[in-house]
């Protein structure tokens, strides 16, 4: 069966609303081989998802040449592929978000990903005063008029910078953490995206894993694998790891969420289905290191809408366990 399809903002493109999100197959998440790499991205084109998300950094180039490689061993129709830029800059702040480097940036990704020109480029979580910066966008408009990207967008950790971005006339989307531990955006930010034509991506969907259901006190992640080395931000903002809540707590909630999932769901399956149920959410991407887990995710597509009663029981539990933790963080 088809996966359902989502209109991408006003950019006339539509997607399938369940995509791929490439950072486990590029680094940070343990060793994924290539193999398993390259037979994931193959499970995700065959069950016909329509949106795979990367970025330059994602093992310093290996997601990006993954896919590459990958869609043109494929040929035929291609998936919309999203990219980011910014990340590579050393050290990440505002100054360094000028017209040569995002254009050397671009080039690095068109080389990686064997293209002629970038479906959509996004700003890699950048520092909040490139946000403020109207020149930033004014080189991105000349990327566009350049032929090697075709949408520009960008990637935020915080509720107000979505809101600043989407004041750019010429901004196509926003990728933002949106999850049952993270449910803030839908407060204020959806419904002016919504109103102003703004596609949405929403990342780290299933809290790093944590809303699987699968993790438990004693579970070990490797050295390499950011569940392990960023629990505390010490590498880029904790909010990526486990949407920022402390493990623990996590744990404790993730069994109440457990309770309200039907017979013959799986718990990721479930609380991607919540995501869906937001109208302003263009495309969720959960990632996947196997053919199985890329399987499951798009399951999701299929199940009906969530009840007001499990709706509601998600509300509760976060505003009582989750909320304190994070809400007014990010």
């Amino acid at each position: 069966m088809a996966l359902s399809t989502r209109p991408f903002g006003r950019t006339g493109w539509s997607t399938t609303a369940i995509g791929f999100g490439a950072w486990a197959i590029g680094g940070s998440w343990g060793v994924v081989s290539e193999t398993d790499a390259k037979a994931t991205l193959h499970e995700v084109l065959d069950g016909g998802i329509g949106f795979i998300d990367t970025a330059d950094v994602y093992g310093d180039g290996r997601s990006e040449r993954l896919i590459g490689d990958v869609l043109s061993e494929r040929g035929g129709d291609r998936p919309l592929v999203a990219t980011k830029a910014g990340r590579r800059l050393t050290p990440h702040v505002a100054d360094g978000h000028t017209a040569a480097a995002l254009e050397g940036f671009v080039d690095r990704s068109l080389s990686n990903l064997g293209v002629d020109r970038l479906d959509l480029l996004q700003l890699h979580c950048p520092p909040t005063e490139v946000l403020y910066r109207p020149e930033v966008f004014g080189a991105l408009d000349d990327l566009v008029v350049k032929g090697k990207i075709a949408h520009y967008g960008a990637s935020v950790e915080k509720v107000e910078e979505g809101l600043k971005a989407i004041e750019y006339p010429n901004l196509a989307s926003v990728q933002i953490i949106y999850n049952i531990f993270r449910q803030r955006p839908a407060g204020l930010f959806f419904p002016q995206a919504l109103a102003k034509g703004v596609a949405v991506i929403v990342r780290v969907p299933l809290a790093s894993g944590m809303l699987t259901g699968k993790m438990h006190r004693d579970t070990a992640f490797a050295a390499d694998d950011h569940r392990s080395f960023n629990r505390a931000g010490n590498a880029f903002d904790v909010g990526e790891t486990f949407a920022g809540v402390p493990y623990e707590v996590a744990l404790e909630a993730a069994e109440e969420i457990r309770a309200h999932v039907g017979a013959d769901v799986t718990m990721a399956q479930f609380a991607l289905r919540w995501i869906l149920m937001e109208e302003a959410v263009s495309v969720v991407i959960p990632g996947g290191r196997s053919p199985e887990q890329a399987r499951g995710n798009a399951g999701a597509d299929a199940l009906p809408p969530l009840s007001a009663d499990a709706m509601s029981a998600m509300r509760e539990i976060y505003a009582e366990r989750i909320a304190p933790h994070v809400h007014q963080r990010w």
